[in-house]
């Protein structure tokens, strides 16, 4: 399917909508260019001094985080409807034990402005370059956030991406 570029917030409501069910799929890789995915269900889209921003949030714990330390850029994934299962399967196991993309069979390919490559049957790729990353503050997370989400203290990085580009299939359909 060819790829078109597309202004971020023109996908804003289709990428915040699948982000809310399933989730989205974030791409990193380490310095060898060997990527990982995982699925994320927290972050937003935006503009930050000037530029149009994904900001997304990893825990220390993931694998993610660690490639995130090494090669400071992501790609951020919509995926259909069609690839819950996928979707399901890469936020339940940890790219250090498996390959998620081979067992999801999911196709990295190159993209355009990042060497973090995107997903090819996901409809929208957003391509990030990091210019902002910082530690959620423990004392300042109300009690109710820190019971529901951090009962083991394991706190997020929040990361926040310069979409460098957005591409999306010219026949856009996320159902």
């Amino acid at each position: 399917m060819a790829k078109i570029p597309y202004d971020f917030k023109d996908l804003f409501d289709m990428t915040i909508r699948r982000m809310t069910k399933e989730g989205l799929l974030l791409v990193t890789s380490d310095k060898t260019g060997k990527p990982n995915v995982m699925t994320i269900g927290w972050g937003t889209i935006g503009s930050i001094w000037g530029k149009p921003t994904f900001v997304v949030l990893v825990r220390p714990s993931r694998y993610s985080f660690t490639l995130l330390e090494q090669v400071p850029q992501f790609t951020v994934n919509v995926p259909t409807t069609g690839l819950a299962s996928e979707v399901a399967f890469c936020g339940s196991v940890s790219g250090r034990d498996c390959d998620k993309f081979a067992q999801a069979r999911l196709t990295p390919v190159p993209a355009q402005e990042t060497d973090v490559p995107v997903i090819e049957q996901c409809p929208i790729n957003y391509q990030c370059n990091v210019i902002h990353k910082t530690d959620m503050v423990a004392g300042v997370v109300p009690d109710d956030i820190k019971k529901q989400f951090y009962p083991s203290d394991d706190y997020h990085r929040i990361y926040f991406g310069h979409i460098l580009a957005c591409y999306a299939d010219e026949d856009l359909s996320l159902e």
